[in-house]
């Protein structure tokens, strides 16, 4: 890997992390020059704008939770899809737990960002992806007869993520341990309900 090459995963892995605990907003050339010990100017070459910089740390942010929680579930489970069902919701639910702050991705929904510019489109782009791959999951399921053959999969997906939104409430009311408790008492009734 090229010193540049290294030198901006370096500056993402850090840009990730601040974006992480303090949003995806906060996100400045100059504060995470500061991060890095580098300089602005320094900075800037590697992004040339501020929207530059959060699109790519967006972009970054996706391939880390394709790595921690798609890549695991797709490996260890690759034939019994409600067991890769179950562990991508356990990654997804861990992977918001991990952080320090909050999810940068349910920050961002949250900003003032005018709609469709380059921030907004690249988190829609990514949250569509993973909402098809749920999608696609529950589909299998249903042609293993796992689940109902009519049960609609973009409709599950929907409860499934209103579970995972509705968790990240109650973590941040009652902890993680309640939340944890309440996400699957909710994908247990509706897994029970979708068999029916």
């Amino acid at each position: 890997m090229s010193k540049g090459k290294l030198t901006k995963e370096n500056i993402l892995k850090t840009a990730f992390h601040v974006a992480s605990q303090d949003g995806l907003e906060s996100l400045t050339i100059g504060e995470l020059a500061r991060h890095c010990s580098m300089s602005k100017s320094g900075l800037y070459a590697h992004f040339n704008s501020k929207e530059n910089l959060q699109v790519t740390v967006i972009e970054y942010a996706n391939l880390i939770f394709a790595q921690r929680v798609v890549e695991p579930a797709r490996t260890k489970y690759s034939d019994d899809i409600e067991a890769k069902i179950r562990l991508l919701l356990e990654n997804w639910l861990t992977w918001n737990h991990s952080f320090q702050g909050s999810c940068m991705f349910l920050d961002a929904w949250r900003s003032d960002a005018e709609e469709g510019n380059a921030i907004q489109k690249s988190l829609v782009a990514g949250i569509e992806k993973w909402l098809h791959y749920l999608e696609i999951q529950v589909e299998k399921a249903k042609e293993q007869n796992i689940f109902m053959v009519d049960l609609d999969a973009k409709q599950a997906v929907f409860q499934l993520y209103g579970a995972y939104l509705s968790s990240q409430l109650f973590y941040s009311v009652e902890g993680e341990q309640v939340s944890r408790e309440r996400f699957w008492l909710s994908v247990n009734f509706l897994f029970d309900h979708w068999r029916k």
